[in-house]
């Protein structure tokens, strides 16, 4: 197996995808963020130090797909069309911890794919949660960021097999 990410020498490089022609393409991802019963109800209610912690986390993710390439050193910059951030309380029974859903939908016109963008749109929206909870719980966990499907290029389509 040939991995393109390296070139001849075995060093990491961009990859060229000049002759690629452009195609619309999407992805989506989700991360979950839990904390305490005290964090999560704080945060439902808007009574966090920090503010409105949804409405920060879901412009922060935005923010993060625009400069991915930025971020991640042999990731392409892209022409984005649409980035989708939806942050999500899920319901809790009365003692348990509290989770945040957090869904990143992300869609270019271009020559590769946007499941970096939408990754990274999950990642620091799942981040600017737990920096806004954080005053109330340390222990406060990212569960999980994973790649939900993408669709597109030359690849098709992708779904996650449990969603």
């Amino acid at each position: 197996m040939t991995l393109t990410h390296l070139n001849a020498q075995g060093e990491a490089h961009m990859v060229d995808v000049g002759a690629k022609p452009d195609a619309q393409r999407e992805a989506e991802a989700e991360a979950i963020v839990e904390m305490s019963a005290e964090a999560y109800q704080a945060l439902v209610s808007g009574n966090l130090k920090k503010g409105d912690a949804l409405g920060v986390a879901r412009i922060a993710g935005i923010m993060a797909a625009k400069r991915t390439s930025d971020l991640i050193p042999l990731c392409h910059p892209l022409p984005l069309t649409h980035v989708e951030v939806v942050v999500t309380p899920q319901p809790v029974e009365s003692g348990a911890r509290g989770t945040v859903r957090i869904n990143a939908r992300v869609a270019c016109v271009g020559k590769t794919g946007v499941e970096m963008e939408a990754l990274t749109a999950a990642s620091i929206a799942a981040l600017t949660v737990y920096d806004m909870v954080k005053g109330l719980d340390r222990s406060a966990l990212i569960r999980q960021v994973r790649l939900i499907a993408k669709r597109g290029g030359k690849s098709g389509e992708w779904t996650a097999a449990e969603r």
